[in-house]
């Protein structure tokens, strides 16, 4: 009888604390410490890829025939050290942003503790990609100076279902290539041992970031979620475009014109990218955030 006094908003809030509880239980039962489960002593094994050779830009393209096996792989560890690189970039701003979504709220609501969990991980993660990177015998890349300034706005300024949404199509765009490399044999065993504790890991945080994404959007009228749609597309244009710096092919070895025209025009990365995203896509045009300019910016960036 007690029950049916309770309030919708108040049932919500209890709902969204039970699912906060679960996401902890799972953290505390399975999560990993890359200082010890990631092999960083033995030396990189040259013959191994960094990526499975079907997510490099370049594969299926007349430059890629072209390239020896040994510049195939090249290529790929550069490529991966870069998509790790950017998921540093993006991982720092997703903690600044969670940080100070939660700056106010109550520290003993499960909700507040999954926020200071997901940011532990991340910080985890992101020593994990700085290390993984050094190791392939890459560089720091990082996206251009005009989409490090547009980070630095976004982290200080989207908030709700604009700042939640953003974070998940980094991390949705991230699990789908990398749950292919962490099985793909080809790819350096450390690589795949940080792709598996990345998947593991952030499989939590997307549930958390859909889960937010719709909490926050239930008091949205059509003027704010036609403005956070096209927010979110814009960030997540920046986020997917950033991936592969175009320095990766100067230090695989390669000529950069002729690598990023071919990297342009390359039909096979496109559907890859496009396939990839299809649930994410499902799941925006659910929350009502695939609009007409949102859409735009999606094609634009391959990703529907």
């Amino acid at each position: 009888m007690a029950s049916s006094t309770v309030r919708p908003e108040d049932r919500d809030r209890l709902d969204e604390q039970d699912v906060a509880r679960r996401l902890l239980e799972s953290s505390a039962k399975l999560s990993y410490d890359p200082a010890t489960e990631v092999d960083w002593d033995t030396p990189l094994d040259k013959d191994f890829h960094g990526a499975s050779p079907e997510w490099s830009t370049l594969y299926g393209t007349a430059y890629w025939n072209e390239l020896t096996d040994a510049q195939r792989k090249e290529l790929t560890r550069q490529e991966a050290a870069s998509v790790a690189s950017t998921g540093i970039w993006f991982e720092m701003i997703l903690q600044q942003m969670v940080l100070r979504d939660i700056y106010t709220t109550d520290a003993t609501d499960p909700r507040f503790q999954w926020a200071l969990t997901e940011i532990a991980d991340e910080c985890r993660h992101s020593i994990m990609f700085a290390r993984g990177a050094a190791k392939l015998g890459a560089p720091a890349y990082r996206p251009r100076r005009a989409v490090v300034e547009l980070g630095r706005a976004f982290k200080t300024l989207a908030f709700g279902e604009a700042a939640y949404a953003a974070i998940l199509v980094a991390e949705e765009v991230l699990d789908v290539m990398q749950r292919d490399w962490m099985r793909d044999e080809r790819v350096a065993p450390f690589v795949r041992t940080i792709n598996n504790i990345h998947v593991v890991e952030e499989s939590r945080h997307m549930k958390f970031a859909r889960d937010e994404t719709r909490r926050r959007l239930r008091s949205a009228g059509p003027v704010r979620r036609q403005l956070n749609a096209f927010v979110i597309a814009v960030a997540s244009y920046f986020i997917v475009t950033s991936m592969v710096n175009r320095e990766v092919y100067a230090n695989a070895g390669l000529d950069t014109r002729r690598a990023l025209a071919e990297a342009g025009a390359n039909e096979h990365h496109k559907s890859l990218m496009r396939s990839s995203c299809s649930g994410l896509m499902e799941f925006l045009a659910s929350a009502r955030l695939l609009t007409r300019p949102a859409l735009a910016l999606y094609r634009r960036a391959n990703l529907i």
